[in-house]
């Protein structure tokens, strides 16, 4: 499958890419499979998302995602914005290929950790304590597409035992003799 015009549009024309000084909500999300990491900024007025900024180091399809997710939520109340997943993401886009999915766990995550470290702000403000922002890794099922945060060697949610490629770093079924991402034989010499 082809990139779709709207996700070409966001990767070549990104949008609320930045840094926002004194952000009410930062969260930095990577995943160790493909490289990619993801960092939103919030801000928030009103419980409403007044502003939002990313940077994103990684693929066409992570910026596009990143940039489809900051649009979805600017000017949304928190609990609007917390509703957005990966799926939603997908579908603004115009789809992504199958194995580009797990870009869209990226967005989708980073909102929601942005979001938890304005909540925890929150609750710690009257106590004057500077949060720091929120960072863990996420890596997606390339089965089922379901998060496998921590664990990167089972997929709750397809009941997969799972393992990294040798040569792109990309999850397979463990026992697969080639990888289905790059194609490399996993067959030991």
């Amino acid at each position: 499958m082809l990139y779709s015009k709207k996700v070409m549009e966001h990767f070549q024309n990104p949008r609320n890419v930045g840094v926002i000084k004194n952000a009410d909500g930062v969260a930095e999300i990577g995943n160790p499979v493909c490289g990619d990491l993801v960092t939103f900024y919030i801000k928030v007025k009103d419980n409403r998302i007044e502003d939002i900024k990313f940077q994103t180091l990684g693929c066409g399809a992570a910026i596009a995602v990143s940039s489809i997710v900051t649009e979805m939520a600017k000017g949304r109340t928190i609990e609007e914005a917390r509703k957005i997943t990966n799926v939603d993401a997908v579908k603004e886009l115009g789809g992504l290929p199958k194995h580009k999915f797990h870009c869209s766990n990226l967005g989708a995550s980073a909102l929601q950790a942005a979001i938890d470290d304005y909540q925890n702000r929150q609750k710690t403000a009257k106590k004057d304590v500077s949060a720091k922002p929120i960072k863990k890794d996420i890596f997606s099922c390339p089965y089922c597409e379901g998060p496998v945060e921590g664990l990167e060697d089972y997929c709750k949610r397809c009941q997969v035992e799972l393992k990294k490629c040798y040569k792109c770093g990309n999850l397979m079924k463990k026992g697969e003799d080639k990888c289905p991402h790059c194609g490399a034989s996993q067959k030991e010499t």
